[in-house]
Protein backbone atom coordinates (compact mmCIF):
# COMPACT_ATOMS: atom_id res chain seq x y z
CA UNK A 1 0.00 0.00 0.00
CA UNK A 2 1.31 3.42 -0.72
CA UNK A 3 2.14 5.58 2.50
CA UNK A 4 -0.64 8.62 3.59
CA UNK A 5 2.22 10.66 3.00
CA UNK A 6 2.52 13.72 0.45
CA UNK A 7 6.16 14.76 -0.54
CA UNK A 8 6.51 17.97 -2.33
CA UNK A 9 10.03 19.92 -2.67
CA UNK A 10 10.91 23.60 -2.42
CA UNK A 11 14.75 24.19 -2.43
CA UNK A 12 15.99 28.00 -2.77
CA UNK A 13 14.85 29.59 0.48
CA UNK A 14 12.25 31.72 -1.22
CA UNK A 15 8.47 31.94 -0.15
CA UNK A 16 6.04 29.63 -1.51
CA UNK A 17 4.14 31.73 -3.93
CA UNK A 18 0.28 32.25 -4.43
CA UNK A 19 -0.18 29.30 -7.26
CA UNK A 20 2.15 26.81 -4.60
CA UNK A 21 -0.11 27.64 -1.76
CA UNK A 22 -3.20 27.11 -3.67
CA UNK A 23 -2.22 23.51 -4.80
CA UNK A 24 -1.32 22.58 -1.47
CA UNK A 25 -4.73 23.45 -0.68
CA UNK A 26 -6.11 21.17 -2.55
CA UNK A 27 -3.90 18.06 -1.58
CA UNK A 28 -5.27 19.03 1.60
CA UNK A 29 -9.10 18.90 0.02
CA UNK A 30 -8.84 16.08 -1.65
CA UNK A 31 -6.52 13.60 0.14
CA UNK A 32 -7.16 14.93 3.62
CA UNK A 33 -5.93 12.03 5.65
CA UNK A 34 -2.31 12.90 4.13
CA UNK A 35 0.15 13.94 6.01
CA UNK A 36 2.48 16.88 3.72
CA UNK A 37 6.15 17.30 4.20
CA UNK A 38 8.18 19.88 2.20
CA UNK A 39 11.93 18.71 1.73
CA UNK A 40 14.34 21.65 1.81
CA UNK A 41 17.91 22.15 2.29
CA UNK A 42 17.26 21.25 6.31
CA UNK A 43 16.45 17.95 5.58
CA UNK A 44 17.76 16.52 2.00
CA UNK A 45 21.84 15.61 1.52
CA UNK A 46 22.46 18.60 -1.44
CA UNK A 47 25.92 16.49 -1.24
CA UNK A 48 23.89 13.27 -2.32
CA UNK A 49 25.58 12.67 -5.74
CA UNK A 50 27.53 15.39 -8.20
CA UNK A 51 24.35 16.11 -10.45
CA UNK A 52 22.35 17.08 -7.36
CA UNK A 53 25.74 19.08 -6.20
CA UNK A 54 26.10 20.64 -9.14
CA UNK A 55 22.73 21.69 -9.87
CA UNK A 56 22.43 23.25 -6.12
CA UNK A 57 25.62 25.69 -6.86
CA UNK A 58 23.69 27.04 -9.93
CA UNK A 59 20.96 27.07 -8.18
CA UNK A 60 18.54 25.38 -10.55
CA UNK A 61 16.15 24.32 -7.95
CA UNK A 62 13.96 22.29 -10.28
CA UNK A 63 16.34 20.12 -11.05
CA UNK A 64 17.69 19.21 -7.22
CA UNK A 65 14.07 18.07 -7.15
CA UNK A 66 14.02 16.17 -9.89
CA UNK A 67 16.41 13.65 -8.33
CA UNK A 68 15.35 14.71 -4.72
CA UNK A 69 11.79 13.35 -5.97
CA UNK A 70 12.82 9.52 -6.90
CA UNK A 71 15.27 9.10 -3.59
CA UNK A 72 12.25 10.32 -1.43
CA UNK A 73 9.96 7.83 -2.45
CA UNK A 74 12.23 5.05 -3.14
CA UNK A 75 13.29 5.40 0.77
CA UNK A 76 9.70 6.07 2.17
CA UNK A 77 6.92 5.81 -0.29
CA UNK A 78 4.18 7.56 -1.25
CA UNK A 79 2.86 10.60 -3.17
CA UNK A 80 4.88 13.31 -4.81
CA UNK A 81 3.37 16.40 -6.46
CA UNK A 82 5.18 19.35 -8.15
CA UNK A 83 4.00 22.90 -6.13
CA UNK A 84 1.82 23.53 -9.56
CA UNK A 85 -0.01 20.74 -9.77
CA UNK A 86 -3.77 20.94 -8.54
CA UNK A 87 -5.73 18.43 -7.44
CA UNK A 88 -9.54 18.27 -8.45
CA UNK A 89 -10.70 15.57 -6.78
CA UNK A 90 -10.40 12.43 -4.90
CA UNK A 91 -7.80 10.15 -6.21
CA UNK A 92 -8.78 6.89 -4.42
CA UNK A 93 -9.24 4.70 -7.24
CA UNK A 94 -5.98 5.93 -8.70
CA UNK A 95 -4.22 4.72 -5.26
CA UNK A 96 -5.81 1.63 -5.23
CA UNK A 97 -4.55 0.29 -8.24
CA UNK A 98 -0.87 0.72 -6.86
CA UNK A 99 2.45 2.56 -7.98
CA UNK A 100 1.53 5.27 -10.48
CA UNK A 101 3.16 8.14 -13.02
CA UNK A 102 1.41 10.16 -15.86
CA UNK A 103 2.01 11.34 -19.36
CA UNK A 104 2.08 15.09 -19.97
CA UNK A 105 1.22 14.27 -23.96
CA UNK A 106 1.37 10.53 -26.13
CA UNK A 107 4.93 10.59 -25.71
CA UNK A 108 5.97 12.00 -22.77
CA UNK A 109 5.98 11.20 -18.77
CA UNK A 110 6.24 13.91 -16.83
CA UNK A 111 7.05 12.56 -13.07
CA UNK A 112 6.41 16.40 -11.91
CA UNK A 113 2.50 15.76 -12.51
CA UNK A 114 2.04 13.13 -9.70
CA UNK A 115 3.73 10.21 -8.57
CA UNK A 116 3.43 7.25 -6.46
CA UNK A 117 4.66 4.73 -5.08
CA UNK A 118 5.96 2.12 -2.38
CA UNK A 119 9.64 2.47 -0.96
CA UNK A 120 12.02 0.56 -3.13
CA UNK A 121 10.36 0.30 -6.63
CA UNK A 122 12.79 -1.18 -8.66
CA UNK A 123 12.08 1.61 -11.10
CA UNK A 124 13.50 4.17 -8.92
CA UNK A 125 16.20 2.57 -8.29
CA UNK A 126 17.61 2.38 -11.98
CA UNK A 127 16.37 6.37 -12.48
CA UNK A 128 18.80 7.07 -9.17
CA UNK A 129 21.44 5.50 -11.04
CA UNK A 130 21.47 7.10 -14.05
CA UNK A 131 21.54 10.49 -12.07
CA UNK A 132 24.86 9.22 -10.44
CA UNK A 133 26.58 8.81 -13.65
CA UNK A 134 25.37 12.30 -14.94
CA UNK A 135 26.22 15.88 -14.33
CA UNK A 136 24.75 18.85 -14.63
CA UNK A 137 27.54 20.92 -15.81
CA UNK A 138 28.88 20.33 -19.14
CA UNK A 139 32.41 19.75 -19.99
CA UNK A 140 31.86 23.39 -21.15
CA UNK A 141 30.82 25.06 -18.13
CA UNK A 142 27.34 25.20 -19.02
CA UNK A 143 24.28 23.54 -17.56
CA UNK A 144 22.67 20.26 -18.51
CA UNK A 145 19.23 20.91 -19.69
CA UNK A 146 18.33 17.31 -19.92
CA UNK A 147 14.77 17.73 -18.26
CA UNK A 148 13.40 14.51 -15.97
CA UNK A 149 10.46 13.94 -18.22
CA UNK A 150 13.04 12.87 -21.39
CA UNK A 151 15.22 11.02 -18.95
CA UNK A 152 12.45 8.71 -17.80
CA UNK A 153 10.83 8.89 -20.80
CA UNK A 154 13.44 7.15 -22.05
CA UNK A 155 14.39 4.76 -19.34
CA UNK A 156 10.73 3.97 -19.46
CA UNK A 157 10.97 2.95 -23.02
CA UNK A 158 13.56 0.66 -22.59
CA UNK A 159 10.68 -1.36 -20.59
CA UNK A 160 8.76 -1.66 -23.13
CA UNK A 161 6.51 1.81 -23.09
CA UNK A 162 4.53 3.14 -26.19
CA UNK A 163 3.92 6.52 -27.61
CA UNK A 164 0.14 6.20 -27.29
CA UNK A 165 -2.61 7.90 -24.92
CA UNK A 166 -3.57 4.94 -23.34
CA UNK A 167 -2.83 3.33 -19.63
CA UNK A 168 -0.17 1.70 -19.63
CA UNK A 169 1.89 -1.02 -17.17
CA UNK A 170 5.39 -0.57 -17.35
CA UNK A 171 8.10 -1.90 -14.36
CA UNK A 172 5.39 -2.32 -12.32
CA UNK A 173 3.98 1.16 -12.55
CA UNK A 174 0.48 2.36 -13.99
CA UNK A 175 1.17 4.83 -16.29
CA UNK A 176 -2.01 7.15 -17.58
CA UNK A 177 -2.96 8.95 -20.39
CA UNK A 178 -2.47 12.98 -20.32
CA UNK A 179 -6.28 13.74 -19.64
CA UNK A 180 -5.49 12.13 -16.34
CA UNK A 181 -2.78 14.35 -14.60
CA UNK A 182 -2.05 17.19 -17.95
CA UNK A 183 -5.25 18.07 -19.34
CA UNK A 184 -3.51 21.62 -20.28
CA UNK A 185 -1.84 21.90 -23.43
CA UNK A 186 2.01 22.89 -22.83
CA UNK A 187 1.84 24.79 -26.38
CA UNK A 188 -1.38 26.28 -26.34
CA UNK A 189 -2.01 26.92 -22.18
CA UNK A 190 -5.72 25.82 -23.36
CA UNK A 191 -7.42 23.37 -20.70
CA UNK A 192 -9.32 20.12 -21.77
CA UNK A 193 -10.43 18.80 -19.00
CA UNK A 194 -12.45 15.36 -18.89
CA UNK A 195 -14.52 12.71 -16.70
CA UNK A 196 -10.87 11.03 -16.37
CA UNK A 197 -9.02 14.32 -15.21
CA UNK A 198 -7.68 13.77 -11.36
CA UNK A 199 -5.57 17.05 -11.32
CA UNK A 200 -4.06 20.39 -13.35
CA UNK A 201 -0.46 20.70 -13.91
CA UNK A 202 -0.20 24.31 -14.07
CA UNK A 203 3.07 25.09 -15.75
CA UNK A 204 5.06 26.97 -13.58
CA UNK A 205 7.98 26.02 -15.33
CA UNK A 206 10.08 27.78 -12.73
CA UNK A 207 13.28 26.03 -14.20
CA UNK A 208 12.92 28.32 -17.41
CA UNK A 209 15.40 31.07 -17.47
CA UNK A 210 13.82 34.71 -18.57
CA UNK A 211 14.44 34.35 -22.23
CA UNK A 212 12.92 30.58 -22.50
CA UNK A 213 9.68 31.87 -20.54
CA UNK A 214 9.45 34.87 -23.11
CA UNK A 215 10.01 32.36 -26.16
CA UNK A 216 7.26 30.26 -24.41
CA UNK A 217 4.76 33.00 -23.80
CA UNK A 218 4.95 33.84 -27.37
CA UNK A 219 4.86 30.29 -29.05
CA UNK A 220 1.67 30.69 -26.61
CA UNK A 221 0.56 33.84 -28.46
CA UNK A 222 1.06 32.19 -32.08
CA UNK A 223 -0.78 28.96 -31.20
CA UNK A 224 -3.60 30.75 -29.94
CA UNK A 225 -3.83 33.57 -32.61
CA UNK A 226 -3.35 31.18 -35.55
CA UNK A 227 -5.92 27.50 -35.30
CA UNK A 228 -4.52 24.24 -37.23
CA UNK A 229 -1.70 23.10 -39.24
CA UNK A 230 -0.77 26.48 -40.10
CA UNK A 231 -0.40 26.99 -36.40
CA UNK A 232 1.37 24.62 -35.69
CA UNK A 233 4.25 25.07 -38.36
CA UNK A 234 4.69 28.61 -37.39
CA UNK A 235 5.28 27.99 -34.23
CA UNK A 236 7.95 25.14 -35.06
CA UNK A 237 9.71 27.71 -37.53
CA UNK A 238 9.71 30.19 -34.37
CA UNK A 239 11.09 27.80 -31.85
CA UNK A 240 13.75 26.59 -34.09
CA UNK A 241 14.63 30.35 -35.61
CA UNK A 242 14.73 31.22 -31.87
CA UNK A 243 17.25 28.84 -30.46
CA UNK A 244 18.89 29.46 -33.67
CA UNK A 245 18.81 32.95 -32.67
CA UNK A 246 19.76 32.41 -29.10
CA UNK A 247 23.03 30.27 -30.53
CA UNK A 248 24.49 33.31 -32.78
CA UNK A 249 24.14 35.77 -30.08
CA UNK A 250 25.51 33.78 -27.05
CA UNK A 251 27.94 31.25 -28.85
CA UNK A 252 26.34 28.30 -26.46
CA UNK A 253 25.80 25.65 -28.71
CA UNK A 254 25.63 22.41 -27.02
CA UNK A 255 23.23 23.83 -24.41
CA UNK A 256 21.18 25.44 -27.57
CA UNK A 257 21.29 22.14 -29.27
CA UNK A 258 20.39 20.07 -25.68
CA UNK A 259 17.49 22.39 -25.97
CA UNK A 260 16.39 21.87 -29.77
CA UNK A 261 16.69 18.17 -28.98
CA UNK A 262 14.73 18.11 -25.85
CA UNK A 263 12.24 19.78 -27.93
CA UNK A 264 11.76 17.60 -30.66
CA UNK A 265 12.44 20.63 -33.23
CA UNK A 266 16.28 19.14 -34.44
CA UNK A 267 18.71 16.20 -33.84
CA UNK A 268 16.36 13.14 -34.07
Amino acid sequence: MIPKIIHYCWFGGNPLPELAQKCIESWKMYLPDYKIKEWNESNFDLNCCTYVKEAYEAKKWAFVSDYARFWILYTYGGIYFDTDVEVIKDMSDIIKNGAFMGCERADKCNSGLGLGAEPGLGLYKEILENYHKSHFLNSDGSNNYETVVDRITNILKEHGFEECNTIQKIADIMIYPSEYFCPMEYETGKLNVTENSYTIHWYDASWLDERMKRRRARNVKIRNTIDGKIGIRLSKIYMTGSYYWEWITTGKWSIIKQKLQSKGKLFK
